[in-house]
């Protein structure tokens, strides 16, 4: 899956908001959420255990939600599928659904991230 970047036709190179920029690449860069990352925390004991359960991230816009999901997903090895709980239906379900198992079949999972629920 490409990048809004990517489709724009934007190389790395190019100039990018400054959210954008300053986006944590790891985990380890992610500020203010020990609580859950850290090694006590729920989160850090999934990635110690290298498995991850179904969570809910809840927070005001802009706080991480989406940025903390897509590094768990590739902390795990897992593929990242987001979607929009306002813009998709069941059809667009399935079609994610059907990519996971075919995905499965290969030994990569997926990590299914809903927004807006």
């Amino acid at each position: 899956m490409s990048t809004l970047f990517e489709a724009a036709g934007m190389d790395e190179g190019a100039p990018r908001p400054l959210a954008d920029r300053l986006r944590p690449k790891a985990l380890q860069e992610v500020v203010g959420q020990d609580h859950l990352l850290g090694p006590k925390g729920p989160l850090g004991r999934m990635l110690a255990a290298g498995h991850l359960s179904s969570i809910i991230l809840w927070g005001p816009p802009g706080t991480g939600k989406t940025t903390i999901a897509r590094l768990l997903a590739d902390r795990v090895g897992l593929h990242f599928e987001p979607m929009s709980a306002i813009f998709s239906g069941v059809a667009d379900l399935k079609k994610v659904f059907e990519a996971a198992r075919a995905r499965r079949q290969t030994g990569k999972g997926t990590l299914l991230f809903v927004d807006e629920i």
